[in-house]
């Protein structure tokens, strides 16, 4: 059964290249567009804060569309805004792009995690939705280096008409192996907005936004901060692009051992003071240079995929384990959360560049590591706070009515 969802892995996989190669090609972009590489960086900035806003409108505006024509439109509309972006003429035509990917993105991933699911039964979801989501940890391994590799050969435009070109594959499998499935129920805008106003959740999705925010101030830049301080080629680039995407899967994986098996917020803590090492090794070695510095950065590199791919399995945990009825809000708003930490951190990034240098970025990601790392310590200790003293105020009054009970 699992094998008829390859069309979905395919479409995932398309989408999760498109949205994380844009890493290795902003240099190239930057520097054909003539602009400067803080303001390529908006390209990520407008596609997080698209996809945050947009996804959970587009989800609520097509809950009665029947599931295999809304998937194949969200594909058909992607591989269109992938061709737009490789023939964009100006640095606003690429912009404007970005939104229609991730307006479209937005519309087929959710879709296509329902789908996976509602095609199984409850005992086989798991499994099938990870299977889904493989296509986006595979685009960290194959796709992002091979985009990379692609715009070294011909140019970054390439790079937009071959993900153009998985998106039809997909396309072409979702219009001729998958079932058609009626449309589904969805919480509306105003369930979501009351779940965000929960004091639990607020401060659950605000710790997402705070350590995206840090990961995506070095992330939107690493290329240009690799060549720019070590004259790194665009192979080498892939050939780095590759490694942190491997290390980055495995950061995966221990972060789903770590969210069932340790305490969760002892173990969010723990990544959140490794990322802060992590970051600033990036602006330690970037500033160091040489070979000393360049294996300074390598361990950056090691240490933030491992761990900082470790978080969203962790968080996504604590965020269910609020209210498993409330989950899939609370997971929608948690993507979107994700996305504004995104735009948030490439908008960071771009004003370290500008007003300080490119190795200043690792101090901007760390700087916002630890103001998460912070909030996370600070409201766990108010938590403990309240419940000790609600635990106190309601001790008097217990041993008073035991006392009661005794003199009657």
């Amino acid at each position: 059964m699992l094998l008829r969802l390859l069309p979905l892995v395919l479409g995932t996989f398309a989408i999760g290249t498109e949205t994380f190669m844009i890493t290795g090609v902003l240099p190239t972009i930057a520097a054909d567009l003539q602009v400067s590489p803080a303001a390529a960086g908006g390209l990520v900035t407008i596609f997080a804060l698209t996809y945050a806003v947009g996804s959970p409108l587009v989800a609520i505006a097509s809950a009665g569309m029947e599931r295999k024509r809304l998937l194949t439109l969200a594909m058909g509309a992607f591989a269109l805004a992938n061709l737009a972006a490789a023939f964009a003429p100006n640095f606003g035509w690429l912009l404007a792009a970005r939104v229609l990917l991730a307006l479209t993105a937005g519309a087929f991933v959710p879709a296509a995690t329902a789908f996976a699911t509602a095609m199984h039964e409850p005992s086989r979801r798991g499994r099938a939705v990870a299977f889904v989501y493989a296509g986006m940890t595979s685009a960290m391994v194959i796709g992002v280096p091979g985009g990379t590799l692609v715009a070294a050969a011909a140019n970054w435009r390439a790079t937009f008409l071959g993900v153009a070109l998985l998106a039809l594959l997909a396309l072409a499998g979702v219009v001729a192996i998958l079932p058609r499935l009626k449309g589904m129920g969805t919480v509306s805008l105003q369930a979501r907005l009351a779940a965000a106003r929960r004091p639990d959740v607020l401060r659950l999705l605000t710790l997402t936004t705070l350590t995206l925010c840090g990961a995506f101030a070095a992330n939107t830049y690493l290329g240009v901060l690799l060549q720019a301080t070590f004259g790194v080629t665009t192979n080498q680039l892939a050939g780095l692009l590759m490694l942190l995407g491997m290390v980055s899967f495995a950061g995966n994986l221990i972060g789903g051992y770590g969210a069932d098996r340790w305490n969760r917020e002892r173990f969010i803590a723990a990544i959140l003071a490794v990322l802060i090492v992590a970051f600033v090794l990036l602006s330690v070695g970037a500033q160091l240079g040489g070979a000393a510095g360049g294996a300074i950065v390598l361990a950056g590199l090691t240490i933030w995929g491992l761990f900082g791919w470790a978080f969203p399995a962790a968080q996504q945990a604590r965020l269910i384990s609020l209210d498993p009825a409330l989950a899939q809000v609370t997971l929608s708003l948690n993507a979107s959360a994700l996305y504004i930490g995104a735009a948030a951190g490439s908008t960071l990034g771009g004003l370290a560049i500008r007003q300080w240098s490119i190795g200043a970025l690792g101090w901007a990601a760390a700087l916002c590591e630890g103001a998460a790392l912070t909030f996370l310590v600070a409201t766990e200790m108010r938590i403990r706070a309240t419940r000790a003293q609600d635990k106190a105020t309601s001790c008097p009054s217990a041993e008073g009515e035991a006392a009661s009970a005794v003199a009657r």
